[in-house]
């Protein structure tokens, strides 16, 4: 008689059937959750795909006979080099410049607004705030955070606008100030992206070791001197990535510089005229009457493609820098 056929005194032949009936039942359990995740962890990337097909059906090349892309009907060289976009007049032109130059202003606005003030809120939730005050900050930038696009527009409209830039400049420089105007979305946009600037910052600099922190009050600096000289360029890599995504919600934003900046698209340099993004426009076309196949119609995907373009460039340098900068400490 072999010995598997001898039952063991603390395994009966019922127990070990009951104990391989349960991991069966476990391991089916496992691979249903293993296969759940699988496919949520596959839905952000089949949601890319999809995006982009639909960018590069629409915009670069048709799949369908009886239809036209957009480059197929304007060629790439004058949607980059046109200095007007009018593609509801009759005489149509279709040079993104004018989108690309709000765009780039109004970000450049928010970003010199943001950026600093997001970064010294962070070094000082980080390095001199007590840690009530600090648990009492988070909230309130999450609420920040949390205020609908929409209300920052109109706050731009109603009260930035007239109460803050045209006394100032305005009747002060006698500088003309439009309604609406670049200034003004670009100051709401460096407050809407404080929160993320601030947030991400600060975990780059709580992440550094304190031992880096204690070694600097060692040879005698001072706080100011360890928090700008020591932690800040070990967290350089978290700091910057939090920049360029912050920049890119900046690019992306759609409805505060919609409402404040306007839908003119122009090319300058003025911050105080009226202007027009990239979302700015896609909204507009989006919601007025124009016509499914047309060419007007074709230039929503193909603005969008070029959002999407430099948007994805954005967060390619940003995974860069953290990878290229990023300080491994034991």
């Amino acid at each position: 008689m072999s010995l598997a056929n001898v039952a063991s005194p603390l395994t009966p032949p019922k127990a070990g059937l009951r104990l391989q009936k349960q991991f069966s039942w476990v391991r089916a359990r496992e691979a249903c959750v293993r296969a759940m995740l699988l496919g949520c962890a596959s839905l952000s990337l089949l949601t890319t795909l999809a995006i982009v097909y639909m960018f590069l059906t629409e915009a670069v090349y048709s799949v369908t006979p009886d239809t036209t892309a957009f480059f197929q009907d304007v060629s790439l060289w004058d949607f980059l080099t046109d200095t007007e976009w009018s593609p509801q007049f009759a005489d149509k032109h279709f040079g993104i410049l004018p989108l690309l130059c709000g765009t780039f202003v109004i970000a450049g606005i928010g970003s010199l607004i943001g950026l600093p003030i997001g970064l010294a809120a962070a070094i000082y939730l980080s390095e001199y705030a007590k840690p009530k005050f600090r648990r009492m900050m988070k909230p309130v930038l999450e609420v920040l955070a949390g205020i609908p696009s929409v209300v920052y527009g109109y706050f731009a409209l109603v009260f930035v606008t007239p109460y803050v830039l045209r006394p100032m400049f305005q009747s002060l420089l006698r500088i003309d100030v439009d309604i609406f105007n670049a200034m003004s979305a670009g100051v709401v946009l460096g407050v809407m992206i404080i929160p993320t600037v601030c947030s991400l910052s600060e975990d780059a600099l709580r992440a550094v070791p304190r031992g880096l922190r204690e070694a600097g009050y060692a040879l005698g600096s001072t706080k100011y001197d360890v928090s700008l000289k020591v932690v800040v360029p070990a967290a350089f890599s978290g700091i910057v990535a939090s920049f360029l995504l912050a920049i890119s919600r900046a690019i992306g934003e759609t409805m505060a510089v919609c409402i404040a900046a306007g839908q003119m698209p122009r090319l300058s340099l003025n911050p105080f005229r009226s202007m027009e993004t990239m979302t700015a426009y896609m909204v507009g076309a989006s919601l007025g009457d124009t016509p499914a196949g047309t060419i007007e119609y074709k230039s929503l995907y193909a603005v969008g493609f070029t959002l999407f373009v430099i948007t994805l460039g954005m967060n390619i340098l940003a995974n860069w820098v953290m990878n290229r900068f990023r300080e491994v400490y034991e």
